[in-house]
């Protein structure tokens, strides 16, 4: 085994070995906090934010950031509804225009990034602004409902072969990482995802399509939102437009925490959904425990704050 696969084996035991700690505290302080029923809704609530997190795990990994992960979700489900509801598509045409759009605007931040050359912060924050803003346009700043399909709950909710609380959007979740992992381990996307973080001029000297390469993978990034958009808006019956801001900042956490590192060339999709996991307990324990939304949120970037800075440490210790 290598070097580097060693370090990212000590990473995946430590984070592991956090979520197991993490988690059997909450359990002490609050005993229903390990019941089943519990266990099965954090792991819902983390399906639609690991889906962002491995999305997004591609993006930080060639040293950018797409801040526009949770608008282009809700964009995404909200131009889905529309479709089926205004425009007549069947329910399936309708997903599949959902994940167009979440290309789209993913492709449309790559464009922005590796063509114009914008700094990748003030180009998917005008992503943001500007899903954010259709979302509301597009559907009247009204929720999108989808109640003419009775069956489109089931697909996050119904129960996997009929197992009580296992719902099938765990296996939607699943087949995200299936894919996740793939490409970024087994394909030139991944190979050239890194290589591109390490050191773009090099990668770009080396032969590498560096502008075309970039914009693919910040269209990975907006399909795995529009996934992200399926479940929640399957979990809800509807599209919610005014939902979607805010959730960047937990899918970049769960990338980071999980040892993707921000200056690029190293990313861990294991990690990545470890590091997901973590944000869901940490959340979920501190609401069992009557913390306030607003204490959530300044832990949760505490918790990103940590984690930046370890791997900042880990780069300064290798270096040495």
């Amino acid at each position: 085994m290598t070097k580097t696969n060693n370090r990212s084996a000590t990473q995946l035991l430590i984070i592991v070995s956090v979520l197991i700690v993490m988690f059997a505290f909450f359990a002490l302080m609050k005993p229903g906090f390990a019941s089943y029923i519990n266990v099965m809704t954090i792991a819902l609530s983390t399906c639609v934010n690991g889906l962002l997190a491995l999305g997004v795990t591609f993006v930080i990994t060639t040293a950018g950031i797409d801040l526009s992960i949770g608008t282009t979700m809700t964009f995404s489900c909200v131009m889905s509804g529309i479709a089926f509801t205004s425009w007549g598509f069947p329910i399936g045409l309708a997903i599949a225009f959902g994940f167009l759009v979440g290309a789209a605007c993913g492709g449309t931040s790559g464009f922005a990034v590796a063509k114009m050359k914008l700094p990748p912060f003030i180009a998917t924050l005008a992503m943001q602004m500007m899903t954010k803003g259709l979302s509301l346009v597009v559907s009247g700043i009204k929720p999108v409902y989808f109640t003419a399909a009775p069956n489109y709950q089931k697909i996050a909710l119904g129960g996997f072969l009929g197992i009580d609380g296992f719902y099938n959007a765990f296996v939607l979740f699943i087949l995200g990482i299936a894919i996740a992992y793939v490409l970024y381990s087994r394909t030139l996307l991944g190979r050239y995802t890194q290589a591109i973080g390490s050191n773009e001029e090099s990668a770009r000297l080396s032969g590498i399509n560096t502008t075309r390469w970039k914009m693919l993978v910040y269209m990975v990034s907006g399909l795995f939102s529009a996934f992200a958009g399926l479940i929640m808006s399957s979990r809800l019956g509807s599209a919610q437009p005014q939902l979607g801001a805010g959730y960047e900042s937990e899918a970049i956490a769960a990338a980071v925490i999980g040892g993707t590192s921000m200056s690029g060339g190293e990313g861990s999709i294991p990690g990545t959904v470890i590091g997901a996991f973590i944000i869901s307990v940490l959340t979920n324990g501190l609401r069992s425990m009557a913390v306030t939304t607003e204490w959530q949120t300044v832990v949760t970037g505490m918790v990103l704050a940590g984690a930046v800075y370890f791997d900042l440490l880990r780069k300064r210790g290798r270096a040495n």
